[in-house]
């Protein structure tokens, strides 16, 4: 996974591979059956349960926090010490020749689940009246992913962890909101009014 995160898929090689592994080719391959199986093992272990970054997403007390998390998450992963820095699935995979066409739709799938999900939990909101009922779903789903993917970017190029969760923090300044956090309030002020003499 370090070795694909590191160099990309199509210029990582065999002997990359297996010496990052240390396994032989004959030992990769019956293990695996080519790079690109091995690619897409990697690609998932990065990913992770899929299912449960979901539920991550449904259980989160609005989209806003939702997004809000994953933004600050993906700055804390994208810079760690440990790791190369930026997105497995945004470097991996950001060039590549038709050759690999269907190693980069895996890796997009993995990207539009996840902006579905969003997309589904924007709409809940909009629903529960937490947004505004004109608010862009698509668009907004969409700029939570290109935020990512960004941030990706910018990681590799040597951006810090602080300038990340400020781009975070940044972006989600800008989430339409219903002013759900102050509509309860004004209720609450005309009931008084209601009741005062």
């Amino acid at each position: 996974m370090l070795t694909f995160w590191r160099h990309g898929y199509e210029t990582t090689t065999i002997a990359d591979l297996t010496t990052a592994m240390r396994v032989t080719a004959p030992s990769l391959y019956t293990a695996f059956g080519d790079k690109k199986q091995l690619f897409l093992e990697a690609m998932r272990l990065y990913a992770g349960d899929q299912e449960a970054i979901g539920r991550a997403i449904d259980d989160a007390r609005t989209a806003h926090a939702a997004v809000r998390d994953m933004l600050t998450s993906a700055a804390i992963a994208f810079t760690g010490q440990a790791t190369p820095k930026g997105c497995l699935l945004a470097s991996a995979t950001a060039t590549g020749s038709a050759a690999s066409a269907d190693v980069q739709r895996a890796v997009a799938d993995i990207r539009q689940g996840i902006q579905t999900r969003i997309a589904a939990r924007i709409d809940r909101d909009i629903a529960d009246g937490l947004m505004p009922s004109q608010t862009p779903t698509p668009a907004l789903s969409g700029l939570a992913i290109a935020v990512i993917q960004g941030m990706s970017v910018l990681a590799r190029d040597g951006a810090t962890r602080t300038s990340l969760i400020a781009i975070a923090a940044a972006a989600m300044a800008t989430w339409p909101r219903h002013d759900g956090e102050r509509a309860p309030r004004r209720a609450a002020v005309r009931k008084r009014s209601a009741r005062a003499p």
